[in-house]
């Protein structure tokens, strides 16, 4: 049983690195600047978490590689969602999280992220997600 847990704890590793150099290979970025792949994600994560109802924001985290997971739900609080964003309101919210000059700006980086996300939830799972968005915030996901 401890290798099958170690296996477990090994394969998010390894999924967490491929969501994360997929943003950075996405920008062209070196491994060094893992901070700002991981300041994406993060954010992005957080607002996409903060913007679903609870029903939907678990079924899609329970997709996620598991340290994927846990950043997904750090200081998660389901009592006070969903947020209502409109697409402006969002890109706001991801330019304050993200404080990092890239091309395209945040509507690239959200796109960029859940471009990254959506190779390990099923498809089913990701038409459930872009349906429970409003229309305008659709226009920025894959």
């Amino acid at each position: 049983m401890p290798n099958n847990a170690y296996s477990a704890f090994e394969s998010s590793i390894d999924k967490t690195n491929i969501i994360l150099k997929d943003i950075e290979q996405a920008y062209g970025w070196p491994k060094e600047r893992r901070n700002q792949s991981y300041a994406a994600l993060r954010t992005v994560l957080h607002l996409l978490r903060d913007r679903l109802p609870v029903q939907e924001s678990a079924h899609f985290a329970a997709q996620l590689p598991a340290l994927v997971r846990g950043i997904y739900f750090e200081g998660w609080d389901p009592s006070v969602v969903p947020i209502k964003l409109n697409r402006e309101e969002f890109l706001y919210e991801v330019r304050a999280g993200f404080p990092f000059d890239v091309e395209g700006g945040p509507a690239t980086v959200v796109n960029t992220v859940l471009n990254a996300l959506r190779r390990h939830v099923t498809d089913g799972e990701w038409d459930d997600v872009r349906s429970s968005m409003p229309k305008d915030l659709t226009t920025i996901m894959p």
